[in-house]
């Protein structure tokens, strides 16, 4: 029997690195250091000290951008690929869902296949007996299971290769994208299964650009950025920093707050957020109260308006009101300073970054003077697709 304190995968500071091939130069040089036995002189670095464990029982999806090194991680772990550095120890059968066609041969019927996959999985003819017409119901693919392999379109690739993991249920079930091919019936087969794998008791390593899907699936993330471990932990607090990091990315260029020297007709003199009057970043809860406490300069006899608006971090505006648009009284505290509070109870922004802007105007809210801008990132539980939470009920 297994030990279930031990990792299911031990990876222990792995790096991966290629020698480069641009020229026949480079080329002899690489087959020079190969002889002598050493690493590459010039070499690209694609995984650099990679390190964690997977424990029997967790769900991990692994995500990043276009060449962050997410596929070469998963072939290190399969044995597809062997680090330059490091060990990957593993322990008991893995599923593995990495590359169409991996696995089959392209000459031999789709049911040749499903018996070649079990062997190499330690399941017997019997065994196989009872799973076989399991198998074909999930991959659903007619009389194609008769017919060679090389004839198969992706999707029916990848329906006979899920078919065989789901019929076979391996202790650790490691998969790159497939769930991004195929119609959406069987993406949505394919996503139950996984879901109701993971509740029973398997491991699971998934890599995916759907943050949608690694939410859905997994407990945990990790996040890699040119080829090192960015961020890993909670999947919630690693999906929303990376997309945050997405949308930073694209901002544009902008002056953030405006000069302190300039004296302004209509000033900000304070703002306080949640208690906190620092420039930081504030981190805040989905569905918690938001409070702003802010104070404004005016002329003598002039009445200052406060505008407050929500800005996502690509620059995508989101909500804005005024003190004048809610027809709210002016508080004078002191000779020219007017004293706001604005309270958004239960705060429903869904999880990400913002950027919330407070605006002096004039007293009939048409002129606008200093503006302050103050980062939130919000955080939470929530796997809903847009800016905002709205209320709703089903029926």
């Amino acid at each position: 029997m297994s030990d279930s304190t031990l990792p299911l995968v031990e990876v222990n500071h792995i790096s991966k690195r290629y020698p480069v091939l641009a020229n026949s130069g480079d080329r002899l040089s690489a087959l020079w250091d190969m002889l002598r036995g050493r690493a590459p002189t010039r070499h690209t670095t694609v995984l650099s000290d990679i390190n964690f464990k997977v424990m029997p029982g967790c769900s991990i999806g692994i995500i990043g951008e276009n060449g962050a090194g997410k596929s070469t991680l998963l072939k290190l772990i399969t044995r597809v690929l062997t680090p330059s550095d490091g060990e990957v120890v593993t322990r008991g059968s893995i599923g593995a869902l990495l590359e169409l066609g991996a696995g089959f041969h392209p000459e031999y019927s789709g049911r040749e296949n499903v018996r070649l996959s079990a062997a190499l999985y330690g399941i017997s003819d019997a065994e196989l007996k009872l799973k076989m017409q399991e198998i074909e119901e999930f991959a659903d693919i007619g009389h194609y299971i008769d017919e060679p392999t090389k004839h198969y379109s992706s999707g029916m690739v990848v329906r006979l290769g899920f078919a065989i993991i789901a019929a076979v249920r391996p202790p650790l079930l490691i998969t790159d994208e497939v769930l991004g091919v195929g119609d959406e019936s069987f993406q949505k087969k394919c996503s139950r299964w996984i879901d109701e794998y993971v509740n029973s008791g398997g491991t699971l390593l998934l890599v995916s650009h759907s943050m949608y899907h690694v939410q859905k699936l997994c407990r945990e993330a990790i996040w890699l950025h040119h080829g090192k471990i960015e961020m890993q932990g909670d999947v919630f607090s690693v999906t929303q920093q990376y997309l945050a990091w997405h949308e930073s990315k694209h901002t544009p260029e902008e002056v953030i707050g405006t000069a302190d020297n300039i004296e302004y007709e209509y000033a900000i003199e304070s703002v306080i957020c949640n208690g906190s009057g620092s420039s930081d970043e504030l981190v805040c809860q989905f569905g918690q109260d938001f409070r702003i406490d802010a104070v404004l300069t005016a002329p003598e006899g002039a009445l200052p308006v406060l505008m407050c608006g929500w800005v996502r971090r690509d620059g995508t505006p989101v909500y804005g009101i005024s003190s004048e648009m809610d027809a709210v009284p002016t508080k004078e505290i002191g000779k020219g300073r007017y004293a706001f509070s604005l309270v958004f109870s239960n705060l429903n922004l869904l999880p990400g970054t913002y950027n919330l802007r407070i605006h002096s105007m004039d007293g009939s809210g048409l002129r606008l003077f200093q503006t302050k801008h103050r980062d939130i990132k919000i955080t939470g539980e929530s796997r809903a697709y847009g800016l905002v939470s709205m209320p709703h009920h089903w029926e």
